[in-house]
């Protein structure tokens, strides 16, 4: 059983609640004004003096933008069976999903791509990825391999990133971020583990003519230099899509084009 699912256990659904709304950071004036309730009945599910129905619940959690794996967890808190599937993506239900992932990641080559879960843990990659594993230290490609990990470990992708300092300040960021809006204790380890391998270290602010920091890579006697976009999918259902981020790697320059095109 998670941190997360044993604390859900331990702590009524009001005191869960309450949690996400002062993660995001909103009075119970706000959080009643979106969710047209009064001040009071809002007050009354956090202090456990009204239970909530589950349409309440769900509608608290739609507007404190708590993620489905956490809606979950609120259900059970409330008494209430849970409505989101968590399916295995190498279910039958996900071959839609499969078959999506793949044709997405095929059509980006020769450009690395890969998918990972909410742990940054790499669920399924192209070809081009080689790019980033080739001449890293064999711990760092067990299965699962952790995107984060293999890209800022020291043995890692980051003994070619030529602008470490800025990429691993971006990514320490985006991590922390997403640490704190979800809650997730793994997370939280992991961004403690990264920032730990930079101890220290201060990053550089991007040249004024910078809109991107882009990943520059040394291979061979030549720069690469890389732009990442992530995607997620649209109006999830299901906890494990929802969980899943899609990172594609694009040439930031003709050079770099030409080089992967060539590869």
């Amino acid at each position: 059983m998670t941190a997360i699912a044993e604390e859900t256990f331990q702590r009524p659904v009001g005191q869960l609640l309450r949690g996400w709304r002062e993660r995001r950071r909103l009075s119970q004036l706000d959080l009643a004004n979106r969710v047209d309730v009064s001040t009071r009945h809002v007050s009354f599910v956090e202090t456990g003096r009204a239970k909530p129905s589950r349409d309440m619940v769900l509608r608290l959690a739609e507007h404190l933008d708590v993620p489905l794996r956490d809606r979950n967890q609120l259900l059970l808190a409330g008494g209430f069976a849970p409505i989101y599937s968590e399916a295995s993506l190498h279910s039958p239900a996900m071959l839609a999903i499969r078959e999506t992932l793949r044709r997405l990641l095929k059509g980006h080559d020769p450009y690395p791509a890969l998918v990972v879960d909410r742990w940054w843990n790499v669920v399924e990659a192209n070809a081009g990825i080689a790019l980033f594993t080739e001449d890293v230290a064999p711990a760092l490609l067990g299965a699962p391999i952790n995107a984060l990990r293999l890209m800022l470990h020291p043995d890692g992708v980051a003994r070619r990133i030529t602008n470490l300092p800025e990429v691993r300040a971006s990514a320490l960021a985006s991590l922390q971020r997403q640490a704190a809006s979800t809650a997730d204790p793994e997370l939280q380890d992991l961004y403690e583990e990264i920032r730990g391998y930079a101890a220290g270290e201060r990053a550089e602010l991007p040249g004024p003519a910078e809109v991107v920091i882009p990943l520059k890579l040394r291979h061979g006697d030549r720069e690469l230099s890389l732009l990442t976009t992530i995607a997620t999918f649209g109006t999830p259902l299901d906890v494990t899509v929802s969980e899943l981020m899609i990172e594609q790697f694009f040439p930031a320059d003709e050079a770099t084009a030409e080089f992967l095109r060539q590869r």
